[in-house]
């Protein structure tokens, strides 16, 4: 994981945990610019909402990374993605998906 920044210095998608060019792109997709705008956002239906925007799905994975990104910039801890693994799974077992 990059050295942590901040959270209140954090200006750019690309200088949050977890996020890298791909990742700051897929965000882009979905109209998010800045990384305050991450915060009070859905990152079940922000996943929902990139596969629609590509017309296909993405790897399970891509939950998570939005999961860490949502998390830590409402105060969470920086944890690597695969840390929300375990919430994301049962999330969607909840749901029957």
């Amino acid at each position: 994981m990059k050295a942590e920044i901040p959270r209140e210095q954090i200006q750019r998608l690309e200088q949050l945990p977890n996020i890298a060019k791909a990742g700051a792109a897929d965000l882009r997709l979905i109209g998010i610019e800045h990384p305050q705008q991450l915060i009070g956002r859905d990152p079940y239906a922000m996943y929902e909402e990139l596969c629609l925007a590509t017309a296909q799905r993405h790897d399970p994975c891509v939950y998570d990374v939005f999961i860490a990104a949502v998390r830590y910039m409402e105060g969470g801890p920086a944890l690597p993605w695969w840390a929300h693994t375990e919430e994301r799974k049962a999330h969607l077992r909840g749901k029957g998906t």
